[in-house]
This record gives C-alpha cells, structure tokens and sequence, in this order.
C-alpha cells in the first residue's frame, strides 16, 4: 500500500471512492494511485505537461493501477470527462480558481478537494463569489508547513465573505492558524485594517 504524507492523506480522506475522480495537476500520480489501491474504479490522473504524465505513468505501472487509472493530457479540465470527485491541489489559489472557472461539468453533486499553497484568501472569495460553499476544512502539516484542505460544493448562491473568512476559513487547525496570523502581521504592515482579524476563523 502506498505511503501518503499527510497533505496527500488529508486530501484522498475527502474523495469519494465510490465516483468518478480526477486528479488535476496529478504530478507523480501517487494520490490516484493510492485512491485505486484504496478501490476506487476510475481515477483520472491528468497534467498540462508531458514529463509529470510519464512519471505517472511510471507509478501507475509500479503499483499495478493501469486498470483503473487513466492518464489525460489537459490543460486544467479542458479535456478532462466528466468527474464527480475533482482534486486540485499543491497550486496556487489564483490559479485553482481559474481552474475551477473552466469547468464545464458542474452540478449539485459535484464535489472538488482544494488544497491551496498560496493566496487562499482569494480562493475562498471567488468561491463564494460564484455560487460554491466550502462544507469543510481540514489542516495538514508537512514538510514543515502547515495547509488547509477543502471540501468544496456549488449551490449556486453567490455571496460576499468577510475579510475573517477569507483568510481563515472554516479550518480550525491551530498550526494553520498560526501561520496566516503571520501572514497577516505582515501584511498589516502596509494594510493595518487586517491587524482587527488576528486571531482565529469563524464561520461565514
């Protein structure tokens, strides 16, 4: 069975084993290994580049997952099938988020795994923006740093969120609360306002 570390554990914890899945971005390809050797039937592993595709590949035959993942070569979801379960993660939140824009498959029971590296803030405001709610959130700690993993739904309400929310979410994690309080004392330094929403997350 493959090791996962515990950014790659928190996401594969939020798939839904039992759908479609797509790993956007996939890399080495070892999260859509893993989710087939955890039974999932179809696990489409896809990047925009050729290199990360043939490592894939590479696991794909190591593990012996050939039967149930399949490798696409896609710019984000452009030429992706329709999938129930999206994973983009270990991008920018900018760059997840034009993702997410290009999709052309969403409905009510779609679910996307996001796991930002940077600029969450701007991930969590497109998405309420454009009508999708975030269930849930999750830390992870690797490599010595700390993330969020979210668990994304569309509903088709649009709203605003509040700059609190924005930067913390619904992740109750104390070392990722830790870190974008950083961030944000910081960025107080040219924006004081944000010194007012040190602390905590809260809900939306």
């Amino acid at each position: 069975m493959i090791k996962l570390d515990d950014r790659l554990s928190a996401i594969a914890a939020l798939v839904r084993t039992d759908r479609r899945i797509c790993d956007v971005g996939t890399d080495h390809g070892l999260l859509p290994c893993y989710l087939a050797q955890c039974g999932a039937k179809r696990v489409i592993a896809s990047d925009v580049n050729e290199n990360p595709l043939a490592a894939a590949r590479a696991n794909v035959e190591k593990y012996g997952c050939s039967g149930s993942v399949e490798l696409v070569l896609s710019d984000g979801l452009k030429s992706v099938p329709p999938c129930d379960d999206i994973i983009i993660a270990g991008m920018g939140g900018e760059l997840i988020a034009d993702i997410i824009g290009g999709c052309g498959f969403v409905t009510a029971d779609t679910r996307f795994i996001l796991q930002p590296m940077t600029k969450a803030e701007h991930l969590r405001r497109y998405l309420y923006r454009e009508g999708f709610e975030i269930m849930q959130e999750n830390g992870a700690y690797s490599g010595g740093k700390a993330y969020t993993v979210m668990l994304v739904r569309y509903t088709g309400v649009k709203c605003g969120i509040d700059d609190r929310f924005a930067y913390f979410g619904r992740c109750t994690d104390e070392r990722y609360i830790r870190k974008v309080n950083a961030q944000l004392e910081k960025l107080a330094r040219s924006d004081p306002k944000l010194l007012e929403i040190i602390g905590h997350q809260t809900e939306v």
